[in-house]
């Protein structure tokens, strides 16, 4: 029997932006915006590389960057789930085409690093409210082809937009990668000006003051085990990353003497690696399951990183870290899908929020590490040692993954199950008296939950005495 055309849409994996008009808009604008912002970074490297000829320059830069995208998601995660999602990513693509179609008219590092700080205050706000609304928008039985498509289409992005900034900046300058890049955020915005605001939650915020819910999204983490797992494992894994990350150029060019051109395959064989890894996530996860799926993705990432520190040639090299990438991008989409289910829509977005920051704190503290180290042992020891922190990590998800049920159909209802469970206890742990909670000012409550009360009351004191000092 011969299948009809829309049997075939039906199962395709590009279909979904077809079957799911609301996801596509998202998909197309995420997919624009990624681009631009991958090509116009490294003319902002470049630039300041040149302005100051200091590396001390470009990693302010770089931190000024991800800096805010930590501060965020630790203090002002809560908003992502408070506020509209869709005006909140509106908001933040306009901010961010402000800041690109002014970068043309700066010339001193002081404003670059100034306006990138801006950049990743407002994609601090973009990437959590993006990725919490992906599941309202696909039904259960798609999201791991859309979280699939997604990390893909970025990694492409990640791949092939530095190599056009580059060859924009040498043929123009900066001024056009940015002139790019802000006209890719009007796209983003105007396509997610197409998605319904009420499509992209399905159940009301849930409030009781700001702090409070800063509390609440550290204590879901922390007792929900879809997400307490993700916070452990790719922290863990991300100590590899970035020391593979900040020895990577020294291996290439030291270690095995393959120049530029060595340097480059290496960085093109992680993007191809991770895009290849994370397209075929989606159908190894429908046929090993989650628990399988993300402990042999890590050791993956281990054995092939690891090989290539071992290699004594770079094309070697290059096809062991493809095969990490690989494992690197099927944890990826691991790491989504359990925080995107094993967190209540009405959390999600802080919980995305406190486990990104966590893993750019994490990777910054792993690089700055990775730098000192480096200089001491060595890239190829330190890549070594990165092969072995990703097999750690695979370890440590065998063991927090022992919850998950051995049959592969009951594994997400296992995941749901303790995202209910999770999200339950934090709302019974809310139902004693106000009066009482306020009388005994918190001495009884937790730790988190008494912090929470302070800050308010510090909150509510300052502005009492703002409004007593403008009535005078």
């Amino acid at each position: 029997m011969v299948a009809s055309s829309s049997d075939v849409e039906s199962t395709s994996r590009l279909g979904l932006l077809r079957r799911s008009p609301s996801f596509g808009y998202l998909f197309l604008a995420t997919a624009g915006s990624s681009f631009g912002t991958y090509l116009a970074a490294i003319a902002l490297v470049l630039q300041i590389r040149d302005l100051t000829g200091s590396g001390v320059w470009v990693a302010a830069l770089l931190i000024a960057d991800f800096l805010p995208i930590v501060v965020i998601g630790f203090l002002l995660g809560p908003l992502v789930d408070r506020f509209s999602r869709r005006g909140l990513m509106i908001a933040s693509d306009l901010v961010r085409f402000g800041v690109f179609a002014a970068l043309p008219f700066v010339g001193s590092p002081e404003g670059l690093v100034v306006l990138a700080g801006v950049t990743g205050v407002a994609t601090g706000f973009f990437f959590p409210a993006a990725n919490a609304a992906i599941p309202n928008l696909v039904p259960e039985e798609e999201l791991a082809n859309a979280n699939s498509l997604t990390v893909t289409i970025d990694t492409l992005a990640m791949t092939l937009g530095p190599l056009l900034g580059a060859l924009m900046y040498t043929a123009w300058g900066p001024s056009v990668p940015y002139a790019f890049n802000a006209v890719t955020f009007l796209v983003s915005a105007a396509f997610v000006t197409r998605i319904r605001g009420t499509s992209l939650r399905s159940e009301d915020p849930l409030t009781r003051g700001h702090w409070r819910d800063v509390a609440d999204g550290l204590k879901l983490v922390a007792t929900s085990r879809p997400l307490r797992t993700v916070l452990v494992v790719w922290n863990v894994a991300l100590l590899g990353a970035g020391a593979v990350n900040v020895a990577e150029v020294f291996y290439a060019k030291d270690v095995l003497d393959a120049g530029d051109l060595g340097y480059g395959a290496l960085v093109a064989a992680s993007g191809v690696g991770l895009a290849v890894g994370s397209f075929l996530s989606a159908p190894a996860l429908g046929k090993v399951g989650l628990r399988r799926n993300y402990v042999g993705s890590l050791v993956l990432m281990g054995v092939g990183w690891g090989a290539a520190a071992l290699s004594g040639s770079i094309w070697f090299a290059v096809a062991f870290v493809i095969g990490g990438a690989a494992g690197n991008g099927s944890v990826v989409v691991c790491n989504r899908l359990l925080v995107q289910r094993g967190a209540p829509d009405q959390y999600r977005g802080r919980a995305l929020a406190t486990i990104m920051s966590s893993n750019y704190a994490v990777v910054g503290l792993a690089m700055a590490a990775a730098g000192v180290l480096t200089d001491i042992v060595g890239p190829r020891a330190v890549w070594i040692g990165a092969g072995v922190l990703y097999l750690c990590a695979a370890a440590v998800a065998l063991v927090m993954t022992r919850w998950l049920p051995i049959s592969q159909a009951d594994e997400w209802d296992a995941v749901e199950a303790s995202s209910e469970s999770a999200a339950a206890a934090l709302v019974n742990g809310h139902a004693k008296p106000v009066d009482v909670e306020v009388a005994e000012n918190g001495a009884h409550a937790p730790p988190l939950e008494r912090i929470a009360t302070l800050l308010e009351e510090i909150e509510a004191r300052r502005i009492a005495e703002m409004r007593k000092t403008g009535n005078r």
